[in-house]
Order: structure tokens, then sequence, then C-alpha cells
């Protein structure tokens, strides 16, 4: 099969899909099958910290574990839309464990700098979600020539956890869940290339490739450090701003079918608190709540061990480019 025939066949099958996995009515399906126990569990005293936490998916599992007495950092880009989304968490929960951190993932210096003055300012971090994204129309770069959106999506949720995992690995029970999306289905990992800096750019598939680099990121993590629990999961179609805003025709002809944040954050929700995400295997791709496989049928976007420890490797000595003395 040629690429073009192969990359047809995988955005068709990856569509079909969608229709029947990722909207809403897919969600309320799969929730009949939900132990509702699971998240009737206290958070009290575990520390969580979610960034791209003031809307969207971010905001909506912000909210249901401070509901649970969890501590929560919120990690964000903009200080007044964090405020503003702060007071609402505390004032429907009840919880005043709340604190917002101001920080721009795009910015690849400063990142390595919040991991580090973290570490010396709390004790503990008992959950790490990687939740914040960006999809770009177009081409740009930040001040270190990191292009954006792989600045952001990549290497800053790469240097975020990197930095965390010593205090990660100090803390209780510790758990790191990225969001990552369906898309990354029809990408197969690339380790050249990283910047987009070759051939067309198209904000939508170099989001899809991040998020295809997310799950190669939690696999690798997973092996080499045993005692954090590992997971990456697809939120599904989510009706958020930052859809509505990156894919404005998917967003007007699907917005009937899209998931609520609150249906789109349940299986994060459920990664960062219960006691059953625990016993599935680390590094796992999860929907809905189920260990699904990180790839379609027959799409060839497999990528050999090799490779993904080149990734790693890669990824490793750019970000140490960037780190602080």
């Amino acid at each position: 099969m040629g690429n073009t025939t192969m990359s047809l066949y995988r955005n068709s099958a990856w569509f079909l899909k969608g229709m029947t996995e990722f909207t809403r009515s897919a969600f309320l399906s799969a929730a009949k099958h939900f132990v509702e126990k699971d998240l009737e569990v206290s958070m009290a005293g575990r520390v969580f910290m979610i960034t791209g936490a003031n809307s969207g998916i971010g905001r909506a599992t912000a909210m249901a574990i401070a509901k649970r007495g969890g501590t929560v950092h919120m990690v964000c880009r903009n200080k007044d839309k964090a405020e503003e989304a702060r007071a609402d968490i505390v004032k429907e929960s009840g919880n005043k464990e709340i604190y917002v951190h101001i920080l721009d993932l795009s910015e690849t210096r400063k990142v390595w700098e919040f991991a580090e003055a973290f570490k010396r300012k709390y004790k503990a971090l008992n959950v790490l979600i990687n939740n914040a994204g960006c999809i770009m129309s177009e081409r740009d770069v930040n001040a270190e020539g990191l292009e954006k959106s792989f600045a952001s999506n990549v290497m800053g949720v790469y240097i975020l956890t990197r930095g965390l995992i010593p205090l990660l690995e100090k803390s209780a029970e510790p758990r790191v869940i990225t969001v990552s999306s369906g898309g990354m289905l029809v990408q197969k990992l690339r380790t050249g290339n990283l910047q987009t800096e070759i051939g067309r750019y198209d904000g939508t598939m170099v989001y899809a490739q991040h998020k295809r680099q997310q799950v190669v990121m939690t696999e690798q993590w997973a092996k080499t450090h045993s005692n954090i629990h590992f997971s990456v999961m697809h939120p599904g179609w989510v009706d958020t701003p930052a859809v509505a805003n990156a894919m404005p025709d998917f967003h007007q002809s699907m917005k009937d079918s899209l998931r609520t944040p609150e249906q789109g954050a349940d299986t994060a929700v459920w990664l960062a608190i219960s006691e059953a995400a625990a016993t599935k295997p680390s590094g796992s791709f999860f929907q809905d709540r189920r260990m699904v496989s990180a790839h379609l049928p027959l799409a060839w976007t497999h990528s050999s061990q090799l490779e993904q420890q080149k990734f790693m490797s890669v990824m490793e000595d750019l970000a140490k480019t960037f780190q602080p003395h």
C-alpha cells in the first residue's frame, strides 16, 4: 500500500472508530460499566499538579479532585483566567488547598526553573497530570528556537515530568497521567524533523504526532521508573475552547456529538485517584477507564524499541541544553 492509501485508510479507520468510541453517546454507553465506588474516595493529604487547569478537561479534573479533598496545584499560562478558575473551584468544592502557578509550558527554560523551584518549596507531589496542550495554525518558534507546539506539548511535558520525578519518587503511591488524543492513532513516531522545519506545516497533524510522542514517553518512563505508575489517556472528542479554536469546522459539524469537559476528564480523574487504576500495568493507554491499544489494526504505526530509545535520547540531549546551572 502506498503512503497516501495507507494514510487514507488510517484516517477513515480512525474516523469510524471515533464515531463509535469517541463521542458523547459512546461515553454514556461505556459509563454503564463504570464502577461508581472507584471514585468515592477521599484525597485528603494527597497532592496533585495539573497543567492547563483553568479550562476544559484540566479544569474539570481539578474540580473533581478538589471536591474529594485533594491539594491541587494549578499550572496555568494566564493569570487572570487561572485566578478566576481557582475562585470557582474553591467556592464549589469548599476546598481552599488550591494553588495557582503561572507558567507557559512553551517557554522551555522557564519549565526547568519551575520544576526546580517546586521541588525546593514543596515536600510532596503524589500525582502529576500533564494536560496542557496547544495546536498552532502556523509554525512559530519560542525564544529558545524550538517550534512552539513541540515546546509546549512534548518538551514541556518531558522537562516537567523528568524534573518532578525525584519529588514523585519520594511521595506515597506516585502517579503520572498524560492527556493525549485519539489523533495520535494516525501517527507513527518520528525521531527526526521534530521541529517540523521540513515539509508543509499542518497544525493538527503536528499535534497528533506530539500526542504519539507523549504515548512513547509514557511507555519509556514506565520502564525506567518502576516505582511510579504512568498512564496516558484519550479523553474522546470533547467540547472545549481549545477544540473550538483550533478545529472550528470539526467543532461545528460535530458539536452535538462532543463530550462535556467532565466526560472528557472522567478517565484522567479515574487514573489519578482510583485504586483500580493503580492495579493496571504502568505505561498503558486508556480510553473510558479501559486499557486499549495505542495503535489501530493494520495501521503500521508501531515503532521499534530502538527508535523509541533514540527518541528519548534526542529529547534528553535537547532538554539538557536548556537546563539552568
